[in-house]
């Protein structure tokens, strides 16, 4: 007589990079049941395009329900409210309580304000849809108030935070004043001015001391005003308080200066170094190893002693590891301890302009721009989505406009 061995029963809380992929690859050997509080995936490497018009918002977003059809995997959309450690439940704001037998917290990030008064009031993060149209909004409202007046006033654009998608925003909001704009009101777009600030001695910290210098010298070609060494005391309505230096005018201030882990793992209760959930090498949370944490939310740190990365590839490689992890309890094999496998970085900053650099190769320019194309093609999720991007795009090249400069926030 066949004995049936009843499946593990997983929730995983979040549906980002990490818990979808997580989500999928354990779909075969466990009943998996996959939390958010969106019913749909934001492909955040892209957000930025949205925000300068370059993207449609509903292509950088794909339903849930969608990329899990035919997996087996359950959907709740909910946040989070406690844990039950006793009797291993979690409770979701729907009210609704899930068992389980293993719990994958994939909670992501959120915006870091590094302490700096001001920064919730007056900048404009880059972590939703919501926050990427609210920054084309700002931007194209300020942007018809100069038609309208047509006098020399300047409407100020800065973006703070000197990484990669500090110097995506930068370099597209730049592209976007050169091209569209000017097309549509050259007075308004030559009185526009784009800063990016950072606070160390280089762009992309993360890259090499060249890779950095070409980065800068491509931003101020295409007229970026790159402020380094320049640490933000205070963020106000107009303006960005400098410490010990003048301020830098700023009617929209873009904050992408850092990230921290989701506050929402903090309700949770679960052991945290800094903002990150404290876990072994295994991916276990310390003290909890029914638990697992993987992501931007997971405090584990490399071989340089230094916290992973909170970027998509680390993400992507936790959630297979923490599949393989299960799969090996369940057929009662030792667990194994994660190594990241770095596959390098990259940025675009405009037409024709991008950086790649692999374990001491380096790309830039036309070559690098195809293979930033090509990587984020490839891991956008959706097939309406992959074509209205490479419509777009194509849009985008031949015709140097941008045909998402809709005004729809709120407002």
């Amino acid at each position: 007589m066949q004995t049936i061995v009843e499946k593990p029963r997983v929730v995983i809380l979040g549906a980002g990079f990490g818990g979808l992929t997580a989500a999928k690859a354990m779909a075969g050997f466990a009943d998996v049941t996959l939390v958010d509080r969106h019913n749909f995936q934001t492909f955040l490497p892209l957000l930025y395009q949205v925000s300068t018009a370059g993207l449609a918002a509903d292509h950088v977003a794909h339903p849930v329900r969608g990329a899990l059809r035919n997996t087996g995997v359950a959907f709740r959309m909910g946040s989070p409210l406690s844990i039950d450690h006793k009797n291993k439940t979690i409770k979701l704001d729907s009210s609704e309580i899930l068992d389980f037998d293993h719990l994958v917290v994939a909670l992501g990030s959120a915006t870091a304000d590094f302490g700096v008064p001001g920064v919730h009031e007056y900048a404009l993060g880059m972590k939703s849809v919501h926050e990427a149209i609210t920054i084309r909004a700002q931007v194209m409202r300020r942007f018809e108030d100069l038609c309208r007046f047509e006098d020399e006033s300047i409407l100020s654009i800065a973006v703070v935070g000197g990484g990669p998608t500090g110097v995506e925003m930068a370099g597209a909001f730049a592209e976007l004043v050169r091209g569209p704009l000017k097309n549509d009101q050259a007075h308004a777009a030559a009185h526009i001015d784009i800063y990016l600030i950072e606070a160390g001695p280089h762009l992309l910290p993360s890259f090499s001391k060249s890779i950095s210098e070409r980065t800068k010298r491509d931003l101020e070609k295409l007229g970026v005003k790159v402020r380094l060494n320049t640490v933000v005391a205070a963020i106000g309505p107009r303006e960005i308080a400098i410490k010990d230096a003048p301020s830098i005018p700023s009617q929209v201030t873009i904050w992408a200066a850092g990230v921290q882990g989701e506050p929402a793992a903090a309700q949770l209760n679960l052991p945290l170094i800094t903002s990150r959930i404290d876990v072994e090498q295994s991916l276990q949370v310390k003290n909890y190893p029914h638990i697992w944490a993987i992501g931007d939310i997971a405090g584990i740190k490399g071989k340089d002693g230094r916290f992973l990365p909170m970027v998509a590839p680390v993400a992507l490689q936790q959630a297979r590891f923490v599949a393989r992890q299960l799969e090996r309890l369940i057929k009662n094999k030792p667990l194994l301890a994660f190594t990241y496998r770095d596959k390098g970085s990259m940025a675009t900053i405009g037409r024709h302009k991008a950086v790649v650099e692999v374990k001491g190769f380096k790309l830039v320019g036309f070559l690098a721009w195809y293979a930033w194309l090509f990587l984020h093609l490839f891991y956008l999720l959706g097939g309406r989505n992959k074509i209205g991007t490479v419509a777009d795009w194509t849009w985008n090249y031949i015709t140097f406009d941008r045909g998402n400069r809709h005004i729809m926030d709120s407002l």
